[in-house]
């Protein structure tokens, strides 16, 4: 991938809990690229997920929070039953819109808007999951120019998702879960320091 990556964007559903469990302890504490997570968890799974990433991860791991601005090097996971965006200005917002996919958060919701605010200076990750959301949404990343992973659907818990999403598009990485992770992590490692690319 050619682009500087600023940000990048994960959904994943069915499973995605352990593979983000693969993916997120393989980066370092100096990551500096933020992330936002969506992920169909219950009401009460949030914090739990919150709890069982936190205790694995190197990187800050927190809820996104309505009004806030995003902080490289952090993990955002989307709050359950509200709709995680972001906005031009790259903050975060939250909102209460009608379910997208059966789902809120929605995956297609934080790709389509993160993909507004960073053009190709996004990344956009889909993981294993039961239903399509999240194929509209990396369609938008590359539309505007982002970079996109789709996990290999013969690594993932449930395919649907990931076939969803191949089936629209072609991404620019099909890749096995056990390779997610160090990808990101050579993405983050040749990111230009801010004085390299202003």
């Amino acid at each position: 991938m050619r682009r500087a990556i600023e940000a990048i964007v994960v959904g994943g559903s069915a499973g995605a809990l352990d593979a983000l469990n693969a993916i997120l302890p393989a980066l370092p504490g100096d990551f500096p690229i933020p992330i936002a997570v969506v992920l169909h968890v219950s009401a009460d799974g949030a914090p739990l997920l919150i709890s069982v990433l936190a205790s694995r991860c190197a990187l800050a791991i927190k809820e996104a929070e309505d009004k806030e601005p995003i902080a490289p090097g952090t993990v955002y996971i989307a709050p359950a039953n509200y709709h995680l965006l972001v906005e031009n200005d790259r903050w975060f917002s939250l909102s209460v819109d009608e379910l997208v996919h059966y789902s809120r958060p929605s995956i297609d919701v934080l790709f389509e808007s993160a993909a507004d605010a960073y053009g190709p200076a996004l990344l956009g990750v889909l993981l294993t999951g039961a239903n399509q959301d999240g194929a509209r949404g990396l369609a938008a990343i590359q539309k505007a120019g982002g970079a996109t992973i789709v996990q290999s659907p013969a690594t993932a818990h449930v395919p649907t998702m990931p076939e969803a999403a191949l089936r629209l598009i072609r991404p620019d990485l099909v890749l096995p879960l056990a390779e997610i992770g160090p990808y990101l992590v050579r993405i983050g490692a040749r990111r230009p320091s801010p004085a390299e690319s202003g």
